[in-house]
């Protein structure tokens, strides 16, 4: 364990001195962390704890992030964002209904699943977790904003489309169904939820 925790202080050095951020060992801090977090919950989270678990020294996480917070924000925006990316499928509705899909893979996810519930507890009691979290969830935004972006340039929806009340719309039910009432969301509810919320769109930006 000793001489793991010391690979990254000895193996890998620029040539100022700086020691190399070696992917491998921020991806074991990152499983960890969230492991760690599944576990007994963001307020008893440890980052010692974290560390250890990854096979590193303390110093080696902390030259990726300075708090507890900031390794949450960054941690969840990059596997957010990255698991709910998704590509034009030539229509709104397509778009909406694979967006869908994207969300419903991670809420379903085992350990995802448990922080996010444990999340949105905590933001009410932590403000510092509440703040480093806001650029997630404007990242969010940003990936809603971009199918409609797309539809408005193809004539599917009008530029008064009510972006912020869309942008709920995707993920509430969802999370709703799958995380508050433990139920499941099969295809063929998530392409009648598609319609629902492409429909909605349409009809937000009616004046």
């Amino acid at each position: 364990m000793e001489r793991n925790r010391s690979d990254e202080k000895n193996s890998g050095r620029l040539a100022s001195g700086a020691a190399v951020k070696r992917p491998q060992i921020t991806d074991a801090l990152s499983r960890a962390f969230f492991e760690e977090w599944a576990r007994v919950g963001y307020a008893r989270l440890s980052l010692e704890k974290v560390a250890g678990a990854a096979g590193v020294g303390k110093a080696a996480l902390y030259r990726r992030w300075s708090s507890k917070a900031e390794m949450a924000s960054d941690l969840l925006s990059q596997v957010g964002i990255d698991l709910t990316r998704t590509e034009d499928m030539g229509s709104l509705e397509a778009d909406v209904e694979a967006l869908l899909r994207a969300i419903r893979r991670v809420l379903r996810h085992r350990v995802i699943k448990r922080i996010l519930v444990d999340l949105h507890a905590e933001m009410g009691r932590e403000p510092a977790l509440a703040d480093a979290i806001r650029p997630f969830q404007f990242a969010r935004r940003e990936q809603a904003n971009a199918f409609m972006d797309r539809a408005i340039a193809r004539g599917e929806l009008p530029p008064t489309v009510d972006r912020a009340a869309i942008a709920d719309f995707l993920a509430a039910p969802l999370y709703w169904r799958l995380i508050v009432l433990g139920g499941k969301a099969g295809c063929e509810h998530i392409r009648r939820l598609a319609r629902m919320i492409a429909a909605a769109a349409k009809a937000s930006g009616d004046e």
